[in-house]
């Protein structure tokens, strides 16, 4: 028997329009024309990722950039929609939260809410719309094979999602039952049915405007034809304190961002990934999709690829990963973004400090360069 469980459809949503929100764009936005600031320390790190990254490009190399939710939050998504405009940055990825903050910001102009007072509420992340039109997009997107970060950069840009007929859905499902084949849309189909029978919602536009898609990153990799592959946890995120979670529909998207970030990944060999603010998801997935690659290059006789890799944060290390790994006495022999990022062949450099000195620099390098077709 299955344990005793919480039902999250009893959970009460409020209109995201009543939150105290900490930031609007005003505040946060960075403009891609501004001089940048004084690198500082990360001065070299920066100037040798800039040759990486030209080297990369003119080799027809990737260059991938993986960043958590802080890179929104810090108003960079205009800094890196140059980046991908120009053509030196071919995908991105990022964690739910990346999308969240970047959703909010496109919708309603202003995000992030106090934590520790909404958890002892009980209303951290209960927001009607977030929940709720995040599970839209990626449901919709699902049945026509799209991820999570592209059927939500399509919801943005688009302002909202066609669904199909029910009667239509539920035909297909029954022929299918009648007769199973292998199609791997059709768990996509029975899922996005249901959300529809759950929700009234009826076939057609569903229209939701976002009057801030300008400053939506996820939007600009989808108008540009980037990929922009998102790698949740179910229950990291606030979308799962929503009556309209869904595991299955953010499992779905998050597979197939899986194997559209592998691809990517087969492309590194002398290109370039950057990890910035990403102290979990980048490695991890990384790790996991380079050991893919590799497999799949092993069978035609290749060797592993060979990137140039720059991570960054916030933490002090005084250990160069260049020489190796530290001792286990060494604290930085735990810092997993370091870690694992150094035992993936090729050369890993960290800068450590701001994110928003780090790539307003970056950019600053590259734009008067050449820019490249993706």
């Amino acid at each position: 028997m299955a344990y005793k469980q919480l039902d999250n459809r009893q959970i009460h949503v409020q209109p995201l329009a009543v939150r105290v929100s900490k930031h609007d764009l005003g505040e946060i936005r960075v403009d891609p024309d501004a001089s940048p600031p004084d690198p500082g320390s990360m001065a070299p790190a920066i100037a040798e990722t800039i040759t990486a990254i030209r080297r990369a490009r003119e080799q027809g190399a990737a260059v991938m950039l993986a960043y958590g939710a802080h890179l929104v939050k810090n108003g960079l998504g205009p800094i890196v929609a140059r980046l991908l405009e120009t053509g030196w940055i071919t995908h991105l990825a990022t964690n739910g939260a990346g999308t969240i903050h970047d959703w909010e910001y496109a919708y309603g102009g202003r995000s992030e809410e106090d934590v520790r007072s909404h958890v002892a509420a009980g209303c951290f992340g209960t927001w009607d719309e977030t929940g709720r039109y995040i599970h839209l997009a990626v449901s919709a997107g699902a049945v026509a094979g799209m991820g999570y970060g592209e059927a939500l950069g399509h919801f943005i840009a688009e302002d909202g999602c066609a669904l199909p007929d029910s009667a239509a859905l539920t035909a297909a499902l029954s022929a299918w039952a009648r007769e199973p084949t292998d199609d791997p849309l059709m768990p996509a189909r029975a899922e996005l049915l249901q959300t529809m029978i759950r929700n009234d919602l009826p076939a057609g536009f569903h229209r939701v405007v976002h009057p801030h898609k300008d400053f939506s990153l996820t939007a600009a990799a989808y108008q540009m034809r980037v990929p922009l592959t998102v790698h949740p946890g179910i229950g990291y995120d606030i979308i799962c304190n929503n009556p309209a979670a869904n595991g299955a529909v953010l499992g779905r998207g998050a597979d197939t961002d899986y194997r559209t970030f592998a691809h990517s990944v087969m492309q590194l060999d002398g290109g370039v990934f950057l990890s910035v603010g990403s102290a979990i998801m980048a490695p991890q997935v990384f790790e996991k999709a380079t050991s893919f690659a590799n497999n799949l290059r092993r069978q035609h006789g290749l060797g592993p690829i060979q990137p140039f890799i720059l991570v960054n944060d916030l933490a002090a290390i005084d250990w160069d990963w260049r020489e190796g790994e530290p001792p286990q006495d060494n604290p930085a022999y735990y810092l997993r973004f370091c870690k694992s990022f150094s035992r993936m062949g090729g050369e890993m450099v960290y800068a450590g400090g701001d994110n928003k000195v780090l790539l307003t620099n970056l950019w600053a390098g590259l734009r008067d360069g050449t820019a490249y077709d993706r």
